[in-house]
Order: C-alpha cells, then structure tokens, then sequence
C-alpha cells in the first residue's frame, strides 16, 4: 500500500518551492506545483504568504490525500522527483594578507579564543572593530591565512564597502553576495530573505568554515549569518565604533610606538627610518598608532617626501589618516591632486582613468598617470583591470576638499562631466546586451560599441555599481534626464542577470524621480514597469501589486499600445507565479486583445508576431493551471509552430516542456514523454543544465504515471 504523504514533507516541500531558486525553472516549479495544488482541492488556492499558510495549505492537501490514493501518489511523485540538490560549498577564500603585519598579538589570541571554545550552544561570533584605518581588516585577513586547517571546508569573504548606496547592502542583499561567495549560482539563490537564509543553514550546517563579513556597518547586515553549526566561525569587521551584535567584541587598539616604528621599517626599511629619527617621536604622535597613517608616512620616506603633516592643516586634528592623506595631496601634482577630489565628488564605488579623465576633464591616458601616481602614494587603491577606488574616509575627506579648493561650480561641472561618461558605457552597452529591445535606448553615435551581446552585458555587470550610483548623483545634482535614462539603462541586468537586489534602490529612487518631474510619461510608465518587475522578482507582492497598475496607466495614458500590453502581461505573469491563475488568464487575453490593436506602422509593429506568439504561450500555462488541459494544449501548440518557424530552439525548449506537463496531467504520458526528448535534444546544445535537470524530474513523473 502506498505510504501518504506526510503533512510535516507537504510543508516543507511547499516552502520550498515558495521560497525557492531564482531564475526560470525555480518559476516551472512554482507555477506546476500550484496548478497540483488546485487540481488536488478542487478550488483555485492562491499562493500562502508566510509560514503559516503553508503549514494550514499542507493540512488540507493531507486532508484530501489521505481519502484518495491516485492524487498521494501524484503527490509522492512530485516530491520523490525532487531531489535533495548537493550542497557543495565552493568558496574563493580570503583575499592575501598584508606582508607588512606588525604585533596585534593580543587582539590575535583573543580571536582564537572565541574560535576555539567550547559551544556549548553558543555560536561562534566576534565583531572586529576599530576607527578607520586602525587595520580592522588587516588582522581579520592575517588571523584567518593562519586557520586553513581548521576550516577545512573553506573561508569566504565579502566586503560590503563597494555598495552603491552610502548606507550599505541590505540584510537580503548580503546574504545574496555571502552565497554567491560560497559558489552558488545566481539562478540558484532563492529571491525571499528566508529562502536565501534557509539555504545559507543548509550549506554551512555541519561544515567548518569561516565566515567573514568586512565594512559592516549594522546588526540587521549580519544577523542572518549567524551561525547554527558550531564549528563555523562568523567574524564581522567594523571600520568605526561597534555596534549591538551578540558577538565577542574584539577592538584593535592603536599600535605602540614601538611596534609602529616596526611597521615603518617593515615598509620603508632600516636604512630610511634611521634618516628620519630625528622626525620620529613627532611623526609617531602625528600618526597616533594608526597603521594606515603609518604606512602612507613610510611611503613617504621612501620618496624623500616629508613626513610630517603641516600642522596648519585643518584635517590634521580630524584623525590620523586625514592628516596624511592631506599631507599626500601636498606632495603630489597639482594636477593629480585636483583629479582626485574631482573623481571623489562623485562617491563612485570604482573607478577607471577614463571616468576619472572625465570627471577632471583630462585625456584618459594622462588620468591614467595621475591615478599611477595616487595609487602609489596610497591615496587610492588599485583594484583590477585599470581600476581604482578611495578608502571612505579618504574619499570624504578629498569630497569635502573639493569645494573650498576648486568652487561649487567646478565640482557641480565634474559631476555632470562623470555622469555623461557614465550614461554613455550604460548605453552602450545595455543596447549591446539587448540589442532588439526597444526598452533600452540605441546606442549613442559617440562612444565605443561593444562586439555583441556577451560584452554588453558584462560590461554592464562590471558597471552596474556606478550607474546604480549615479542614478542618485543624477538625482542630487538635479539631472532629471540622466537619472531616468540611467535607470532604465539598467532593464538588461535585472531580465537577463538577475541583478534585482542591486537594482533596486535605483528604480525606487528613478520612479519617484519620474512621478515629480514628468508624470504621464512613457518614461515615468516604463520605471513603474522595471520597479514593479524586479518587486516580482524578489516576491515583493504587494509592493509590485502597487508598480504595475501604475506602468499600465502611465503606457494608456501616453497611448502607448505595446508599452500597456507588456505591462498587463507581466501583471498576468505575477499572477501565475501566485496560483492565481483565473485572474492571470484574464490579463493575458487582454495584453493579446491590446497587441492585436497595434496596426502596421506603430510602435512595436515589427515584433508583433512574437509578442502574440509568447501571449499565446502565456495563456497555455494559465489554462492548464485551471484545469482546461484541452485549451492549454491548443495554444502552446500555435506558440510552438511559431517558435519553430523562427528556428528559437531555447524558446521551442521552453515551450516544449510546458506542454509535457499539460499532457502529464491530461495521463497522456507517452505523448509527455515524446515532447520531453524534442525539449532535451533542443536544449543539449543551448547548454540549459537547470532547465535539462527539470526535464529529468518531469521525466521521473511521466515514467511513473506509465
């Protein structure tokens, strides 16, 4: 007799699948099992909300499977064919430690010490702090090189200092960016906080690992890192005062005179510091332990640069790494100095000499030299591929120097100046990534091109941080018409990379942007349409319940016919993806009725077919949802001719599939089966593994059925 399905295996798999992968077949998932769902209770059942609505959703489904034997075995299938993925926790490791470390041998053993202690039901927890510069971070990093062994299943590491917002990544987005670390894939990581939590415990559960999160600057950037299992080690670097974690607070004290003159020789040499000894006691109190200080006056010695801060200077009783970082700007040119406050204005996470070049209003290859320069004299850190960037209060110091050293209009002009370089890459290279969308602008006539759509895309990868970042700049500085365009430059990275965590702040702040300064617009509509897509996306319901209805009536009342049909498609979309499938056929019928209202010569003529193509789909999967498999089938058909007619295997493939199911659930499962093969010898060459994996599931399921 065949076991029922348990109420405590309904739910789990249920909260699974609700806070399940990203990307697309996470959504197969998601829109097959609701349709199960209704099939088994006889009644449209939209998709529970919290934790709770699953647990009473699973007891009703245990309810009817405990009286009907055909649908608990429907059920056994579904849940047998999904199985427990492995778990392989691949992280990159910690970035090298400084050679030039010095002392700090009590803050060390004290790391050890919450390292090594007994649980005891206790996680494993510190919280490494100190002012800028103090090396926070230097003792995090020299602390863990030495620990390979006893982490055995690997060191991950993720710096929260390159946020394009000032504030920092939120509580979602880093436990986005500490799974990427580990080695899952993007299209693999749930979009809920709790789905990205829960996942977070399955890889690290029973593991010995340590965690490190650098430039933390809240409770709520972490709390959902802290360790269940007891021999993974969570240590968060703070560059500043703590904060309230529960977590063994470790502060790093100022180095003493005697190991800071240590450190000057490390970086220096002997021969150098012995030269300066008669500078010495001023310049030990000038940098007042601090080993950023320190190391910017050892490269100092090393040039013949004076060492000592001018004590007349204004930023010297600030702190200790204002000084010499003003002390720095002194002894390079000019020029480069004025490059550098320049380029700070901005507060742009990375930069290279071509946006520096801008912002000063200098040639690329001279940027280059001054950034050469900078780099040097540890001003700015070189990053990789011709990048660069500030240490924050390096930066803050070099922004708030600007207005006094060069006037208001000069920065206001090399903001605007760094904007126009930045508005013109993301063009470039969001019309490269999409190049037949018409919701990214043609590429501009000045500016380089990239090849073809691989490039534009990871150009704009590379670039997102900026022009998420200058969304706001744009915002700041009163450039309306940048700051939208920026924005929806950004349409390529949250349909094709995912990129909704990062995106977000900008489409919220660019929305409301558009809604004071042009209202009505099919720009303004379009920001409602990418903000209400990336809410969906991240299962954000109510707040793209709120976007959407606000896309449709911007594109109506612009007229625009093509932008107001794909705003009622997604809404249908989003209903699918909550089991509301009645409503999500609704709209799909009338984003249809409204593409079939756009007449040879309008905008969007052109990809007509293809749009009624993908609307018939649509309609395909919401039929099948509500039990009408005979209807389902005819329309997925019709998209399938079309999509064989224009020779789209990956679409043919996804089209494929949704018809296996459909005629899996009508118990044709030879004819399931059939369509199954032409999906997978489709998608073999496309390289589709997700979609290929979900294939040999539903595989599982029809041979059963058999």
């Amino acid at each position: 007799m065949l076991e029922i399905v348990t109420v405590g295996a309904l739910t789990a798999f249920l909260t699974a699948v609700g806070n399940g992968a990203a990307g697309e077949m996470g959504k197969q998932v998601l829109v097959s099992t609701g349709a199960l769902v209704r099939r088994t209770l006889g009644r449209e059942t939209p998709l529970p909300a919290n934790p709770a609505g699953m647990d009473v959703l699973a007891r009703e489904l245990h309810a009817r499977l405990v009286r009907d034997q055909q649908q608990n075995g429907e059920w056994a299938q579904l849940l047998g064919s999904v199985p427990e993925p492995a778990l392989l926790l691949r992280p990159a490791g910690l970035p090298p430690a400084t050679r030039n470390f010095t002392d700090r041998q009590r803050v060390l053993k004290h790391l050890t010490r919450e390292a090594v202690r007994p649980a005891a039901g206790r996680p494993r927890v510190a919280l490494l702090y100190g002012p800028p510069g103090i090396g926070t971070t230097a003792v995090g990093l020299y602390w863990g090189a030495g620990r390979l062994a006893r982490y055995p299943d690997g060191q991950v590491y993720v710096d929260l200092r390159d946020a394009a917002v000032e504030s920092g990544p939120g509580p979602s987005a880093v436990l986005l960016r500490v799974l990427l670390k580990m080695g899952v894939e993007r299209d693999r990581i749930p979009p809920t906080e709790a789905g990205r939590e829960e996942l977070y415990r399955r890889l690290t559960a029973g593991r010995r690992a340590l965690v490190v999160i650098d430039h933390a600057s809240s409770v709520a950037q972490v709390r959902h890192l802290i360790p269940a299992t007891p021999e993974v080690f969570l240590l968060v670097i703070a560059s500043g005062p703590a904060f309230a974690l529960e977590a063994e607070r470790i502060a790093v004290p100022r180095l003493k005179d005697r190991d800071a003159v240590k450190l000057l020789r490390k970086v220096a040499g002997p021969e150098k510091v012995a030269l300066a000894k008669p500078q010495l006691p001023a310049l030990l109190g000038h940098c007042a332990g601090n080993a950023f200080a320190l190391k910017v006056a050892a490269m100092r010695l090393l040039t013949a640069e004076p060492s000592l801060p001018d004590a007349a200077d204004g930023a010297l009783g600030r702190s200790p790494v204002h000084g010499m970082a003003q002390a720095t700007c002194r002894g390079l040119g000019s020029e480069t100095a004025r490059l550098c406050r320049l380029t700070a204005v901005g507060g742009w996470p990375a930069f290279d000499a071509e946006l520096a070049g801008a912002a000063a209003g200098v040639d690329p290859e001279e940027a280059h030299r001054m950034l050469a320069e900078a780099a040097d004299t540890q001003l700015v850190e070189a990053l990789h591929e011709g990048c660069y960037r500030f240490r924050p209060e390096i930066r803050r110091l070099l922004a708030d120097a600007a207005g006094p050293e060069h006037g208001i209009a000069e920065c206001a002009a090399a903001v605007s100046r760094a904007l126009g370089c930045l508005l013109n890459r993301a063009l470039h290279a969001a019309h490269a990534a999409l190049p037949r969308s018409w919701r990214v602008e043609p590429a501009p006539a000045e500016g380089t091109p990239y090849r073809d759509e691989a490039a534009g895309m990871a150009a704009l990868r590379a670039e997102a941080a900026n022009v998420i970042r200058a969304v706001s700049v744009a915002q700041e500085y009163g450039h309306v018409d940048v700051a939208l365009r920026l924005a929806r430059a950004l349409w390529p990275l949250q349909l094709k990379s995912g990129y909704w965590d990062e995106v977000l702040p900008a489409l919220q702040l660019a929305a409301r942007f558009a809604d004071e300064h042009d209202p009505d617009s099919r720009t303004a509509a379009a920001l409602h349409f990418q903000l209400g897509h990336c809410l969906g996306e991240l299962r954000r319901w109510e707040e793209a319940d709120h976007e959407t209805p606000l896309a449709v009536a911007g594109e109506r009342a612009a007229g625009h016919l093509r932008g107001e049909a794909s705003s009622v498609e997604l809404q249908g979309l989003q209903m699918l993806s909550r089991w509301r499938y009645g409503t999500a056929y609704e709209r799909f019928v009338e984003a249809e009725h409204l593409y079939r209202r756009i007449s040879s010569g309008q905008d969007g003529a052109e990809d007509l077919p293809r749009a009624l193509a993908l609307a018939e789909r649509h309609q395909g999967r919401a039929l099948r949802g509500l039990e009408r498999l005979e209807e389902s089938r005819g329309h997925l058909e019709r998209a399938l001719d079309f999509f064989v007619e224009q020779g789209e295997a990956y679409n043919q493939g996804r089209v494929l599939t949704d018809l296996a199911e459909t005629l899996h659930d009508a118990g044709d499962e030879a004819a399931a089966l059939a369509r199954i093969a032409e999906a997978e010898r489709l998608l073999v060459p496309e390289g589709a593994t997700p979609h290929l994996e979900y294939l040999a599931r539903l595989r599982q399921r029809c041979e059963a059925g058999e």
